[in-house]
C-alpha cells in the first residue's frame, strides 16, 4: 500500500486498516495505539520487552510480540500484513523488523508523518516546549474535560483516571508535542502551547540557535486564523514570539509577569503538596486559582491550561474547579510510598532546569526533613554539554547520589562518565554510585526516619525508589 493511500484510509478512518507499531511500549506509541483502537483500526505491535503499557494494550486485543524480528512480519500471510509500520525515534535503520517491513514494501513512518492523517479532521491543541509539557496537556485535558468537551488526547505518561491516550468524540484534540528529531514540524495545529524554550537534546539540536529555530518554524505550522499560547516569563518564548508572523495567529500570554494577559499573583503554598494564586486576566480579576500538585512551575502550567479552556469555550469557572480535580500524572513528582517514616518520591526531570524546579518544590513541601536526590543522568551528549549545569542544580537538597548514564538511544562513545558530574558539582554531599541496585542498598543502610528520597531522570531510575522501599518493607 501507498503512502497517500493508507493516509487516506486513516483519515476516513475507512475499516480493515491494519497499523504495526516496532516500539508499541512507549510513552508515546503505547498512546497512538490505544487512539487506534478506539477508532477502530486493528492494530499490532513490538517492543523488546514486557511492560505495564504492553500488558494494557493486549488486555484491549492488541497482539503484542515481546522482541523485534525480522520473523514478525515476514512470517505472517500478505493479507495479514500492515499497511503501514509507525516506529518510535529510537528504532534505528538497521532494526530486524524495520528493514523486514522496507524489504516487504510496507510504508514505514515516525510520528511527524503519522500524526498529521491520525489528526487531519480534529481541531489540534499541539503542546509544545523544553519543559512541562506532560504536565500541561494533561491539565488542558483535565480542563477539556471537566467543562464537557470529550477531547480525545494523546500524554507522554499515564494519568489518573485518563491513562495516556483516548479518541474522544469532540472536534479537540490535545496532543503532547515532542520537539525531538523534530516531531512537532509535521503537526498543523489551531492552538500551540509554548510552555518555554530552552536549549535540549544537543544530539538534535547542536546549539542554543537551532533549538530556537524549531520552535520558530513550529509558530509557522498553527494555523493562521488560530491561536498561540505561550509563557511570556520565558526568554526564549519572548524571542519566538517576537519572530512568529505578525500575520498569523494571534497569541495569549501568561504567567507571573505583569505583562502576561493571563496572570497568577499572590502565589502561595498550600498545605501539603498544593498551590494558589489569584488570577488576573487582561487586567481584571478572575478569582483564584488552586492545584493538588507543587511548584510555580505548575502553577504556569495551569494558566496555560485555563487559557487553553476558556478558548475552547469552557467558562473559567468551570476550568478552575476542574483543575482542582488534577492529582498529578506518572514520573512526575509521583509519591511513590512511604516505610518507616522514609518517604519516596519520583519524578522525570533530567534537564538541570527541570531537577532545580523539582527539588524546589521539594524543599518547599519538606522545609525540615532530609531529602536525598538520587539523579541518574539521561544520554551521554546531555551529560557532556550541561555536566556544569547539572552538577549546579542540586542546591536544595542535603545529600544526591549520581549513577551511571542512560544511555538511551545513544551508544557510550567514552568522552563522558558520570563520575564527572559529581566531580564537578560544588555540592558538599556529592557522591557517585553507578549501578541502581548498589543505590538502594547504601540508601537502605544510611536513610533514617524523616528522610525524603526523590529518584530523579528519565530512564529506569526510579527502580531505586521502588527497591528500597521493598527493603524498608523487609526490615520494618
Amino acid at each position: 500500500m501507498t503512502t497517500e493511500a493508507w493516509q487516506e484510509r486513516l483519515i476516513t478512518q475507512a475499516p480493515a486498516l491494519r497499523v504495526h507499531l516496532i516500539g508499541i511500549g512507549g510513552a508515546g506509541l503505547s498512546a497512538i495505539a490505544t487512539v487506534l483502537i478506539e477508532m477502530g483500526v486493528t492494530v499490532s505491535g513490538s517492543d523488546r520487552q514486557p511492560s505495564a503499557a504492553t500488558q494494557r494494550l493486549t488486555e484491549r486485543g492488541v497482539q503484542v510480540i515481546i522482541g523485534q524480528r525480522a520473523e514478525n512480519l515476514t512470517e505472517l500471510a500478505p493479507e495479514q500484513r500492515p499497511d503501514v509500520v509507525l516506529i518510535s525515534s529510537a528504532v534505528d535503520a538497521h532494526n530486524p523488523e524495520r528493514v523486514a517491513a522496507e524489504t516487504l514494501g510496507i510504508p514505514v513512518v515516525k510520528r511527524d508523518v503519522f500524526l498529521p492523517a491520525l489528526l487531519a479532521n480534529r481541531r489540534l491543541v499541539a503542546v509544545a516546549g523544553t519543559h512541562g509539557k506532560t504536565t500541561t496537556t494533561a491539565m488542558i485535558v483535565q480542563a477539556l474535560r471537566g467543562g464537557g468537551i470529550d477531547c480525545g488526547y494523546i500524554i507522554g505518561a499515564d494519568v489518573p483516571g485518563f491513562g495516556s491516550g483516548a479518541a474522544g468524540s469532540a472536534a479537540e484534540f490535545v496532543l503532547e508535542a515532542d520537539e525531538y528529531d523534530r516531531m512537532f514540524l509535521g503537526l498543523h495545529p489551531s492552538i500551540a502551547v509554548i510552555t518555554n524554550v530552552e536549549w535540549d537534546h544537543p544530539d538534535c539540536y547542536p546549539t542554543p540557535a537551532s533549538f530556537r529555530r524549531a520552535f520558530m518554524q513550529f509558530t509557522e505550522t498553527v494555523d493562521r486564523n488560530g491561536l498561540i499560547v505561550a509563557c511570556i516569563d520565558d526568554e526564549g518564548v519572548r524571542q519566538v514570539l517576537a519572530y512568529a508572523p505578525t500575520r498569523g495567529p494571534r497569541a495569549i500570554t501568561y504567567g507571573l509577569s505583569e505583562s502576561a494577559d493571563l496572570r497568577a499573583v499572590d502565589v502561595r503554598s498550600l498545605p501539603g503538596l498544593g498551590m494558589e494564586a489569584n488570577l488576573i486576566w487582561w487586567n481584571a480579576p478572575e478569582g483564584r486559582l488552586e492545584i493538588a500538585v507543587p511548584g510555580v512551575h505548575n502553577v504556569r502550567n495551569a494558566l496555560a491550561a485555563l487559557a487553553v479552556g476558556v478558548s475552547c469555550g469552557v467558562s473559567i469557572d468551570a476550568a478552575v474547579t476542574a483543575l482542582r480535580a488534577y492529582r498529578g500524572s506518572a514520573r512526575r513528582f509521583e509519591w511513590k510510598g512511604e516505610v518507616g517514616g522514609i518517604t519516596v518520591i519520583d519524578d522525570y526531570a533530567h534537564h538541570p532546569t527541570e531537577i532545580e524546579a523539582t527539588l524546589a518544590a521539594a524543599r518547599r513541601r519538606y522545609p525540615d526533613r532530609r531529602i536525598w536526590a538520587i539523579f541518574q543522568p539521561h544520554t551521554f551528549s546531555r551529560t557532556r554539554r550541561m555536566l556544569y549545569r547539572m552538577g549546579e542544580s542540586f542546591e536544595a537538597v542535603d545529600q544526591v547520589i549520581v549513577t551511571d548514564i542512560y544511555a538511551a538511544r545513544e551508544q557510550d562513545d567514552g568522552s563522558i562518565h558520570a563520575r564527572e558530574l559529581a566531580a564537578a558539582s560544588a555540592h558538599p554531599a556529592i557522591q557517585y554510585i553507578g549501578a541502581l541496585r548498589a543505590v538502594a542498598d547504601y540508601l537502605a543502610d544510611h536513610v533514617t526516619p524523616g528522610d525524603v528520597v526523590i529518584t530523579l531522570g528519565a530512564g529506569d531510575g526510579y527502580k531505586v525508589g521502588e527497591w528500597l522501599l521493598e527493603t524498608l518493607a523487609e526490615k520494618n
